[in-house]
């Protein structure tokens, strides 16, 4: 059984900074995407920001130049540095991690909540 456990989240004040980690634990192999999406009340799931095996990584435009994406391989982690945070920011972080073993896997994280205070 795969789990992945968040944390990180909290209520932080504009122009202030967070940072984000999904560590994924269980029976997972051969990783190859691991992501961030959010979702506001009454909005859709958004992807915030991914990163594959090799490193590239690809961001939202919302969030360029303030967030950050990285993963630690051997821990199976991925991290999201949050800075410069803006009230619409303010959403519920899910972490996405996908591969392949002996078939394609696709899990996400409980959750956590990011609030940003004006």
């Amino acid at each position: 059984q795969v789990q992945l456990v968040e944390s990180g989240g909290g209520l932080v004040q504009a122009g202030g900074s967070l940072r984000l980690s999904c560590a994924a634990s269980g029976s997972i192999f051969n990783i190859n995407a691991m992501g961030w999406y959010r979702q506001a009340p009454g909005k859709q799931r958004e992807l915030v920001a991914a990163i594959i095996s090799s490193g590239n990584a690809n961001y939202a435009d919302s969030v360029k130049g303030r967030f950050t994406i990285s993963r630690d391989n051997a821990k199976n982690t991925v991290y999201l540095q949050m800075n410069s945070l803006k009230p619409e920011d303010t959403a519920v972080y899910y972490c996405n991690v996908q591969g392949r073993s002996t078939y394609a896997y696709d899990y996400w994280g409980q959750g956590t909540q990011v609030t940003v205070s004006s």
